[in-house]
């Protein structure tokens, strides 16, 4: 597949998993953003930050080649809105740099760095790609996060036992 088509593929694929992604953000309560299941785990704040952030890592891998994670800038979200708001906009800059995409720009490398070393490098359009998967692996343990705090998990790919139409069977 090329690239540009391969893009505007990409690009439709975040926009499917935008609503989900969505609402999960509208859910989680700032006063639950220094919450942990365990001390080994990630705060849920911060976890929902990874949430709104993923599509901007997009925008970086096409149009800056890296990712410095000593410079790269988080959010500093004190509200619900600015999380659902910032995952909005990251998630149209990420189409908007996936819909530019110029045929061999995806073969480009990415880096991805520590204070200016490198870690790792692979295609660009291998770390697109990946991209899906890591926003979705986080939105699902966000899910988990959720529901550990009695916050309601809205439907994903169905109905979640929260939906009121919903009947657990043996197949749930």
């Amino acid at each position: 597949m090329n690239d540009t088509l391969f893009a505007q593929e990409f690009a439709k694929e975040l926009e499917a998993e935008s609503p989900a992604s969505i609402k999960c953000l509208e859910r989680i309560p700032p006063e639950l953003f220094s919450w942990k299941p365990h001390e080994k785990s990630m705060e849920l704040g911060y976890l929902a930050l990874l949430v709104a952030e993923i599509p901007l890592w997009v925008t970086y891998i096409i149009r800056q080649s890296e990712i410095d994670f000593a410079t790269f800038q988080h959010l500093k979200a004190q509200t619900t809105q600015d999380l659902v708001d910032h995952f909005k906009n990251n998630v149209t800059e990420a189409k908007e740099a996936l819909l530019n995409v110029k045929e061999g720009e995806l073969a480009e490398m990415f880096y991805l760095k520590a204070n200016g070393q490198e870690l790792f490098k692979s295609p660009k359009k291998e770390q697109v790609e990946s991209t899906i998967n890591h926003l979705v692996h986080h939105r699902g343990q966000l899910t988990v996060y959720m529901r550990l705090n009695d916050i309601a998990v809205p439907s994903i790919y169905g109905p979640s036992a929260d939906d009121k139409s919903f009947t657990p069977t043996s197949h749930s």
